[in-house]
């Protein structure tokens, strides 16, 4: 294994999510076992620019495995998307000694990381973290769990009041592309209706279904919307046209918004966090830049960083199809 690196830096960026502070704790471990320095980077490219630069060692990263967020910070940075602003960040990375970048994001911060190494001939080795799971080349990005398991908790104690008074709730839940959450966390949850953005299923599909529901003798139900889909033009919209059909509902909404970025990661995001960590590392070791990596068939396997922004994930049509039977 080549080690001609002997600095890299971390950063986090984007939106946060659990598990990124175990890959965190992956990455500066891992240099740790290879004998490589590690920089932490604060704030993202932002702290990348201002040169807010920690040297993180083992002891640096104890007791973060569990904790959800990122001690790093994440900030967006409108400077970095200016030549000047990569070019203040290049030579705070020249000066500390930074020799290659393992970036911990979305497709965004990604797309940063790409054109700072076209612009530079930096090594960038790219973790996926987001709670959406909607960066192509892996089956799970860090936090896609962890916020699965909130949500359905979350909906099972929704379940307990609307069964108490026969109520319709509409939960609306993260996904503004993707229904990953939404269509997973459903089937879960045990919710009659799913709505997502991939699947345009219509009003009338909705009224049709809670007919459906109402005529089998439910008397309480769960619709779960990923805040993407456009069955109405909002969820409250929805709320209203659903009442103005069924005035005999009592129908309530709940957005959960930031709750499921947060909160302890799950033990799956924990171990996948620390396989990703270590294969980043690695990789980098390699002389491998400009990839991802991600979890294949439980495999860690790296995807060019491009076909990872590019490229676009699929929702299982099997999951679509159990929905249908689980709803009935």
């Amino acid at each position: 294994m080549s080690k001609t690196i002997k600095k890299i830096g971390v950063l986090t960026s984007g939106g946060d999510s659990p598990g990124m502070n175990a890959a965190i704790r992956s990455v500066v471990r891992t240099c740790a076992f290879h004998n490589i320095e590690c920089v932490g980077i604060y704030r993202g490219y932002q702290g990348m620019i201002e040169g807010d630069f920690k040297e993180l060692g083992p002891r640096s990263v104890n007791n973060i495995i569990n904790k959800g967020g990122t001690f790093l910070k994440s900030a967006r940075s409108q400077e970095f998307r200016t030549p000047e602003g990569r070019k203040k960040a290049h030579d705070n990375l020249v000066k500390e000694g930074v020799e290659a970048l393992v970036v911990i994001g979305g497709d965004g911060s990604f797309t940063g990381g790409l054109l700072f190494n076209a612009e530079f001939g930096f090594p960038v080795i790219g973790i996926p973290g987001t709670i959406d799971n909607d960066i192509y080349g892996t089956s799970h990005t860090l936090g896609y769990d962890t916020a699965l398991n909130t949500v359905v908790e979350v909906i099972d104690k929704i379940r307990d009041t609307a069964s108490s008074h026969n109520r319709l709730f509409l939960v609306e839940v993260m996904g503004r592309d993707a229904g990953h959450i939404a269509l997973n966390a459903g089937i879960g949850a045990g919710a009659e209706e799913i709505l997502i953005p991939e699947e345009d299923l219509g009003l009338e599909r909705l009224m049709d279904s809670l007919k459906r529901s109402k005529s089998t003798g439910k008397t309480s139900s769960i619709v779960v919307i990923a805040e993407g889909d456009k069955t109405g033009k909002n969820v409250f919209e929805l709320k209203d046209y659903v009442e103005s059909n069924f005035p005999e509902y009592d129908v309530r909404v709940s957005v959960l918004g930031h709750m499921q970025r947060g909160g302890s990661p799950s033990c799956f995001d924990r171990v996948l966090a620390s396989r990703l960590g270590v294969k980043a590392v690695e990789s980098i070791l390699e002389g491998k830049s400009n990839y991802m990596v991600g979890l294949l068939n439980d495999k860690i396997a790296l995807t060019p960083l491009e076909q990872a922004i590019k490229g676009h994930t699929e929702i299982d049509r099997e999951l679509l199809r159990v929905s249908d039977i689980m709803s009935i």
